[in-house]
C-alpha cells in the first residue's frame, strides 16, 4: 500500500503546483488589467520629474542671486556710511 501512495502524493503534489502557478499567473495579469486601466497619458504630454526639479532648481538660484544682489547693495550701503561717518568725524576733529 505504501509504494502505491507514493506516486499517488506525487501527482497530487504536481496537480497543486500546476494550479499554484495557473493562480499566480491569473493573478498578475489581473493585476495588469487594473492598473492599465483609465485613461492614458502619452510620455510626450507628461513632464518628467527630472524637468520639475530643473524647473525648482533654476526658480531657487534665481531666488538666491535676487537675494545675494540685495545683501550686496545693503552691505556697500552700510560700508559707505560708515566711511562717511569716519571722513565727517575726522574732519570735525579738524577744524
Amino acid at each position: 500500500m505504501g509504494a502505491m501512495a507514493l506516486p499517488l502524493v506525487r501527482s497530487e503534489m504536481r496537480a497543486g503546483i500546476l494550479l499554484l502557478s495557473v493562480l499566480s499567473l491569473l493573478s498578475t495579469s489581473l493585476v495588469g488589467a487594473g492598473q492599465d486601466s483609465g485613461s492614458v497619458i502619452p510620455a510626450e504630454s507628461r513632464p518628467c520629474v527630472d524637468c520639475h526639479a530643473f524647473e525648482f532648481m533654476q526658480r531657487a538660484l534665481q531666488d538666491l542671486k535676487k537675494t545675494a544682489y540685495s545683501l550686496d547693495t545693503r552691505t556697500e550701503t552700510l560700508i559707505l556710511r560708515a566711511e562717511k561717518r569716519g571722513l565727517c568725524d575726522c574732519f570735525r576733529a579738524i577744524h
